[in-house]
Parts: C-alpha cells; sequence; structure tokens
C-alpha cells in the first residue's frame, strides 16, 4: 500500500473506494511492484527507516511494518539491526512476496483502519510507509497503531498532504495536547516519487507514545 501518482496500477489503487478493491490492485501488481517503485525513485521506505533508526534502538522489538508490500523496509531493518519485525498489508499477493523474502516473523493480512487483532502495546515500534494517502487509509487507522505500540515505543508514518490538509494535522495536534503521544519529529514535504512526477508532497512524522 503505497503512494505515487501516474502509474496506472497506483492511479487505479488511488481511485479506490473499498478494501477488496485496493487489496486486488496490489494483488495483480505484487510480481513487478519492486522494479516500479525502484524506477520511480520512491522514497518513503527510505526516509522511515532513517527516522525510525534515529529513534528507536537498534535491537528494539517487536516492529510492525503496516502497510508492508513487497517487504522493502523489513529487508533494509533485518539489515540494520532490528531482527523481529511483522508484516501486515491487505493484499496476499504483496504478502507472498515479503514472506518470500525471509525476513519477517509473521505476516498478517489485516487491513488499516478498523479494530486490529493485537494486544495493547504489542510492539516496540510501527513503522507504516506510503499508507496514509488517497485511497488508502485515512485518520482513522492512526488510533489503532497508537493503542498497539507500548508506551515509549516509536511510531513512523508518512502522511500525504491531502490528508494532512483535512485533519490530520489537527488530530495530531489533539493527540499531542491531550499527552496521548508525544510529535518528536517531523520532516519538510518531499515528492515520494520523483520519477512518476508527483506534485503533491507528503511528510514523514515520527511520533512517540506515551
Amino acid at each position: 500500500m503505497k503512494d505515487g501518482k501516474h502509474n496506472s496500477a497506483l492511479g487505479a489503487a488511488y481511485a479506490a473506494t473499498r478494501p477488496d478493491e485496493v487489496a486486488a490492485i496490489y494483488d495483480s501488481w505484487a510480481e513487478t511492484y519492486d522494479a516500479d517503485m525502484s524506477a520511480a525513485g520512491y522514497r518513503h521506505p527510505t526516509i522511515c527507516l532513517a527516522l525510525l533508526a534515529r529513534h528507536l534502538p537498534r535491537g528494539a522489538e517487536p516492529l510492525l511494518d503496516a502497510g508492508a508490500g513487497t517487504g522493502l523496509i523489513g529487508e533494509w531493518l533485518a539489515i540494520t539491526g532490528y531482527p523481529q519485525v511483522e508484516a501486515l498489508d491487505i493484499s496476499q499477493g504483496m504478502l507472498d512476496k515479503a514472506g518470500a523474502k525471509g525476513v519477517y516473523k509473521a505476516l498478517h493480512r489485516l487491513a488499516l483502519g478498523g479494530a486490529l487483532p493485537f494486544a495493547d502495546g504489542a510492539y516496540a515500534g510501527i513503522v507504516s510507509a506510503g499508507v496514509f494517502t488517497s485511497g488508502h487509509v485515512g485518520i482513522e487507522g492512526l488510533d489503532e497503531l497508537i493503542r498497539i505500540c507500548r508506551p515509549g515505543g516509536i511510531i513512523v508514518l508518512t502522511v500525504k498532504n491531502t490528508l494532512w490538509q483535512a485533519g490530520f494535522a489537527e488530530r495530531i495536534a489533539e493527540l499531542a495536547k491531550r499527552g496521548v503521544i508525544a510529535r518528536v519529529e517531523e520532516t519538510r514535504p518531499y515528492a515520494s516519487m520523483p520519477g512518476e512526477g508527483d506534485t503533491v508532497p507528503s511528510r514523514g512524522l515520527v511520533l512517540r507514545v506515551i
């Protein structure tokens, strides 16, 4: 579950209105996804990895890759010292590709935005790259990520400006004011896929659960 603009699969995913539509699009795209995103200059996984490594100690466990896709981040987390990572994605085709990389301890076929079958505070850290974007997951997906991240844990996510300006920023501010989370870091806006001519910027956000 990632973002971009002109790629036909991404265009269809942006226009999807139901989770089963999104899943079907990514199922059919799984075979060429890594190569397509590499050609597009896809930046979210790299930026999320850098942010997580800056704020979460090496070896922290377990982690959840929420919207793992084919497992781009999972591969890099394993290399950089986070060996206990689980993958969550709406697409079984994507999870099959992620699982074949041999870096995840568990694979969960689930949709973000509703209740998740994990205990409170189950994870030391959560990373969600390219998920909070058009046609995918909105602000409704945030509360459950906060619930399943333990106090003191880190959530790293990217947010498309269309969502940021449509209530996401206000919700983050509200949660911070209530003492639910602390805003640790926010990147400047950037194009997530410069090779695709993506003109709507995103930002990386680091939250610490209180």
